[in-house]
């Protein structure tokens, strides 16, 4: 996993494997079919990633849980091709867990009810504290020094002295590990770093093809900024060059830039990114990567203007709206920024991409 292919290329073509590129326009049409299939059995989804939601099943009978769950996975796999495996539980930390060891044992009908365990203590005693939603690495060794190891451990642990040792969203980790429902999808996000960075699909010589590709990485970082509600205080900008090459110098550098008051604003944003190429461009380099990371999230709601802000207004976000609505409903870059280019001859190679089945026209299968 995450390996480069050239170093993998002749084992793969033994084997004979299929290499394809990326395809992002079929991978987000198919989770969306997906998500339409499983939002036709529960009143509520709540979509959490391109390939995972929450189906509120309340006021389904027990003992029909999992026929349900059954049916659903049936019937998606029959309308996309795509297996699904489901988690079932009071809350939504013990159903994240049930779908964890539904994929890890392959149970049968790709459906586990953790209420249908046969000891619930034995299944969480087998559950690792990093393995719970929410849980970091970090934080998880620092529950590790204080010996807890699973999450068992966890829900028998003081819930009043772990909010005040850790946050109110841990009492309410442990209180959901008890089977009391009481965390949202808003206690876990919104995301604490956003981070857009992608290889280049030729090497970057010049500076303005280094500003192109982090203008085109700010604005995808800025659509989720703005998706979950946030803004960032900081944006950092990084750049290297190839890491396997013995015959060219490695070089990487990166800087950070601060706002003045957290901005959502892709322009501002694009500027930032910009600025930081200027500072850390080292002519001569071939670079194969760069990157954008936006940090110092807040809530957008917390975010205070100062005397002399006059960018980060309401007009302001009025317009990134308006380019996030056109983009989601026309296709994205509709609308884009001048900053991002157009030939963009940097771009990821992706000469083996699959044909864009469901999305476009002129590659729908022909059928004699």
């Amino acid at each position: 996993m995450g390996a480069p292919y050239f170093k993998h290329k002749k084992q793969l073509e033994a084997m004979k494997a299929v290499v394809v590129s990326s395809n992002y326009a079929l991978y987000g049409d198919m989770s969306a079919r997906v998500m339409h299939t499983m939002g036709q059995y529960a009143p509520d989804i709540e979509v959490y990633s391109i390939d995972e939601a929450w189906l509120d099943l309340t006021g389904i009978r027990l003992d029909e849980l999992d026929a349900l769950g059954r049916e659903i996975s049936i019937r998606t796999y029959k309308n996309t091709g795509i297996p699904v495996s489901m988690g079932i539980g009071p809350t939504k930390t013990l159903a994240k867990i049930a779908n964890r060891i539904c994929k890890k044992h392959d149970i049968p009908g790709r459906i586990f009810n953790i209420s249908s365990a046969d000891s619930l203590d034995a299944v969480l005693a087998g559950v690792a504290v990093a393995d719970i939603w929410g849980i970091g690495r970090r934080l998880a060794e620092k529950l590790n020094k204080q010996r807890i190891f699973t999450a068992l451990d966890l829900r028998n642990t003081d819930a009043e002295g772990m909010r005040s040792r850790y946050s109110v969203v841990m009492q309410r980790l442990i209180l959901e590990l008890r089977g009391i429902a009481c965390l949202d999808k808003e206690d876990v996000k919104p995301k604490q770093q956003i981070i857009a960075s992608r290889s280049f699909g030729a090497r970057v010589t010049s500076k303005y093809g280094l500003v192109e590709a982090v203008a085109l990485h700010a604005t995808r970082a800025g659509e989720k900024l703005r998706a979950q509600h946030s803004a960032c205080g900081a944006l950092q900008v990084s750049i290297r060059s190839g890491q396997h090459n013995i015959r060219e110098p490695y070089f990487s550098n990166s800087c950070t830039i601060r706002f003045p008051t957290p901005t959502a604003d892709t322009r501002q944003l694009i500027t930032a990114a910009s600025n930081g190429i200027n500072r850390i461009f080292k002519p001569g380099i071939r670079y194969a990567k760069a990157g954008v990371m936006l940090f110092d999230i807040i809530p957008r709601s917390q975010s205070h203007k100062s005397l002399f802000d006059t960018i980060e207004s309401t007009a302001s976000s009025h317009l990134m709206a308006t380019i996030d609505s056109i983009n989601h409903q026309f296709g994205k870059h509709t609308l884009f920024f001048a900053a991002e280019g157009t030939h963009k001859m940097w771009a990821m190679k992706r000469s083996r991409m699959t044909q864009a089945f469901t999305t476009q026209w002129n590659e729908i299968p022909l059928v004699g």
